[in-house]
């Protein structure tokens, strides 16, 4: 699959060593709140210039509350001799998000309503939470948990739940003009890799290139908890979502998946944008219909906002087998695909920041094009694989205000980068001038 690798995208490549990141940041403890979720944002705060914000457990936000702040300290499972079976400080997978504080001596029938594993992936540590659910459980693999065969044991949680704050972090690039693209992940998730890790460093890095660049578009990059986190983004900024023009979500990138796209919910530039470089990449991918069911996409597409928010990934959440379990780990994430998701996601926000409507200065008819050297230009431009006769010819034909020069790559079936070629020859001869931005 990175041998389809276009020259361009090659060019685009990260200043930061994105699997390290996701290596420094896979042992703390994340959840919706707490001190995993502030070292997370400490460390990505080294490389962006990162604005922290707290909003106080019990905010109303939108249909919500902010919840409890929860703190673990320790957790574990003890046979009655005192061997200790299963602990917290081994994989921070092993206590249910937001387990309550319990220490009892308990018969195994009843620790089995407490205990959940996956009987189809007998050696994997399943991730469960249970944000709202006033409740306590651990997560083993199905295969110790049949070992575990004696009538009692010890349960110790050490654990907090108290009036606290959820932070989340935000980074703002500005642009030349008030529009936005607003670029999401998700930083409430434990140890896991890819559903969680590659999005934060693939957001952390694509966060670093636009703060070196000038765009005509500002770029608002945000390290959410998942859901609550998106919803209070959401009711402390709603004066101001006109801004936003495209949105992506972005999760799990690091694994060897085709890409999968989701659209947005009333379709948008954004879900054409992503869809022309993948199609024109050579990359394999499926695009997907839009659903209420996934990521933080469904609360931006929410029917009060109806932003124009998709969703890309490589595997599908809840598809593969490594999904939410200890599978998901340093192994499951390479290289190779955190780089190539970065690269298409570059070359995708700069599509949507370079593409712009022209419009014809004199529409009636073709012009004549030789006299204007415009044929030796495109045969100069072919060998550098610009554009070509057809390219400017499909531009002078659709440059009449309402086509966007991705509008026009699309109905060519061309990469964009040949359509901008085309515009740049016609604006240097005269034939059209720019016209409203998309």
């Amino acid at each position: 699959m990175l041998d389809t690798l276009s020259s361009a995208v090659l060019s685009r490549t990260p200043a930061i060593d994105l699997h390290d990141l996701v290596s420094e940041l896979f042992p703390l403890n994340r959840s919706l709140t707490g001190d995993g979720v502030r070292q997370t944002l400490a460390i990505v705060g080294r490389h962006v210039d990162l604005a922290i914000h707290e909003v106080p457990s019990g905010t109303p936000v939108l249909d919500w509350h902010i919840p409890a702040e929860w703190t673990i300290r320790s957790a574990s499972i003890s046979s009655m001799s005192g061997q200790r079976l299963v602990d917290f400080a081994d994989n921070n997978l092993h206590v249910m998000g937001y387990s309550k504080p319990v220490q009892a001596v308990l018969s195994r029938a009843e620790l089995s309503k407490h205990v959940h594993t996956l009987t189809d992936q007998p050696d994997l540590i399943p991730y469960r939470t249970g944000y709202y659910a006033d409740d306590w459980g651990f997560c083993l693999t199905d295969r110790l948990w049949r070992q575990m065969t004696e009538d009692v044991y010890r349960v110790e949680i050490d654990s907090e739940l108290s009036q606290g704050a959820l932070t989340y972090g935000e980074v703002f690039v500005p642009g030349q003009t008030q529009q936005e693209v607003l670029i999401t992940c998700h930083v409430c998730h434990p140890s896991l890799a890819n559903d969680n890790l590659s999005g934060i460093v693939v957001m952390t890095a694509l966060a670093m290139r636009q703060a070196r660049r000038t765009s005509r578009l500002g770029y608002r990059f945000l390290f959410l908890p998942a859901t609550i986190g998106a919803l209070a983004w959401l009711d402390r900024n709603e004066p101001n979502l006109d801004r936003i023009q495209h949105g992506l979500v972005l999760t799990c990138l690091g694994d060897s998946s085709a890409f999968h796209y989701k659209q947005s919910r009333k379709g948008a530039t954004v879900d054409c944008a992503v869809a022309h470089v993948l199609k024109h990449g050579g990359y394999p991918h499926e695009i997907l219909p839009f659903s209420p069911y996934g990521y933080d996409e469904r609360q931006f597409c929410s029917p009060g906002f109806d932003l124009p928010v998709g969703c890309l990934m490589r595997g599908v959440h809840g598809t593969f087998p490594e999904y939410h379990t200890s599978a998901d780990n340093l192994d499951f994430v390479k290289p190779e695909y955190l780089d190539q998701s970065y690269a298409v996601i570059a070359e995708v926000l700069d599509l949507l920041d370079r593409d712009a409507v022209y419009v014809r200065i004199d529409g009636r008819g073709e012009p004549q094009l030789g006299r204007r050297g415009l044929y030796r230009a495109i045969a100069g431009q072919r060998e550098a694989g610009g554009a070509t006769q057809m390219d400017l010819l499909w531009l002078l034909n659709l440059a009449d205000g309402e086509h966007s020069l991705l509008d026009m790559a699309i109905r060519a079936d061309v990469p964009f980068a040949r359509l901008e070629a085309a515009a740049r020859l016609a604006l240097e001869a005269g034939l059209i001038k720019p016209s409203v931005l998309p």
